[in-house]
């Protein structure tokens, strides 16, 4: 059966390649202003976000396995959107410093029989920062198109107190514990 990924992300198809299943990736090309103007859930948005992705696909690949996935980082109820710019970014973690946030990260995986949707919700606790710290983490890593202004996978780590999840995988987008399960139920193999 054909596994493919409805996203073009870097990171996810990172992570995927590391369960050493062949797999395509594929533009799921939805249009997500709608939903996030009519869902104020931030995981309830991400869930919609990641099964709107792997139905878009699933459309065109009817017989394959597609897996979609999205992510929501909030403060509480407020969603934190990629700040597009380094003066945004700066403004963004320093509203996050000191406090605890939430990574919503939502996946489908749609198959001919049907499909499974799952939430993960790491909580990353960031620690006190100087305008500088925050400036300088910015020059850094570029995070201006990373909801929350930052890299965890890279320099962005040295930001956080504490990092609470089950998966750590979760955290760049792609929680590959619950995806090998699932897909080794659909008859991948995996090692």
């Amino acid at each position: 059966m054909e596994l493919v990924l409805a996203s073009t992300s870097a990171g996810r198809r990172a992570l995927l390649e590391r369960l050493g299943v062949p797999f395509v990736a594929v533009a799921p090309g939805v249009d997500e202003a709608p939903l996030h103007a009519s869902e104020q859930d931030p995981g309830r948005l991400a869930e919609r976000l990641a099964v709107a992705k792997a139905e878009a696909v699933a459309r065109r690949h009817p017989d394959a396995v597609v897996i979609g996935g999205d992510q929501v980082a909030a403060l509480g109820s407020e969603v934190l959107h990629q700040p597009g710019t380094a003066e945004r970014a700066v403004e963004q973690l320093l509203h996050l410093a000191g406090r605890t946030h939430t990574l919503h990260t939502a996946t489908c995986v749609a198959h001919p029989g049907g499909r499974v949707v799952w939430l993960e919700e790491p909580r990353l606790t960031m620690r006190s920062l100087t305008e500088e710290e925050a400036r300088r983490s910015v020059e850094r890593d570029d995070p201006r198109w990373c909801a929350g202004a930052y890299k965890l996978e890279q320099a962005g780590i040295t930001l956080f107190e504490r990092v609470e999840a089950e998966d750590w995988n979760a955290i760049v987008g792609l929680p590959l514990l619950r995806l090998g399960r699932e897909l080794r139920a659909l008859g991948f193999e995996l090692p």
